[in-house]
């Protein structure tokens, strides 16, 4: 067939297109329906990872995370210091921190993690003063993707 004559043919299917609706028919995204889409949004981390501190005695501390559904957080992001006054260097807590469960991470490859719930034990080698900071640091992200910043927070132990 020549080109001429498949010219011949095509033109006039594209004009009868034309002429008909008075434009050519605009490009179909079949599927693509721009308000069925859902962009997921990070919840903010108080909502994602919120924990309380509990005083078990007076050297002795339990930090305590009630996850939100579709978030964890991981093992190895786990580390908690004692300062006696903000200003002062951080010294070692002896922390209990129980197994997680065994996850193959998008971002770190084989982990631990906690869903749900997860207390962490802390015993203080020196009692903490009428100053005194807990140093606690986590990481946690969504199953859906999302990876929030490693945190720490200063959680200031009132006597």
């Amino acid at each position: 067939m020549s080109i001429k004559k498949l010219i011949g043919i095509i033109f006039p299917i594209c004009l009868s297109t034309t002429l008909v609706s008075g434009q050519p028919d605009p490009p179909s995204f079949r599927g693509f329906n721009p308000l069925e889409q859902t962009q997921v949004t990070p919840l903010r981390l108080e909502q994602a990872f919120p924990f309380y501190v509990s005083e078990i005695s007076h050297s002795k501390m339990r930090v305590t995370w009630t996850l939100a559904d579709g978030h964890y957080l991981y093992r190895h992001a786990f580390n908690f210091t004692i300062k006696q006054t903000e200003d002062s260097d951080a010294l070692g807590v002896d922390a209990l921190i129980p197994n997680g469960l065994m996850k193959t991470d998008q971002f770190f490859g084989q982990i631990e993690a906690y869903y749900d719930t997860v207390s962490v034990d802390l015993n203080f080698t020196i009692p903490p003063g009428p100053d005194a900071f807990l140093v606690i640091e986590y990481q946690g992200c969504a199953d859906w993707g999302f990876c929030y910043p490693p945190q720490k927070t200063l959680f200031e132990l009132r006597p």
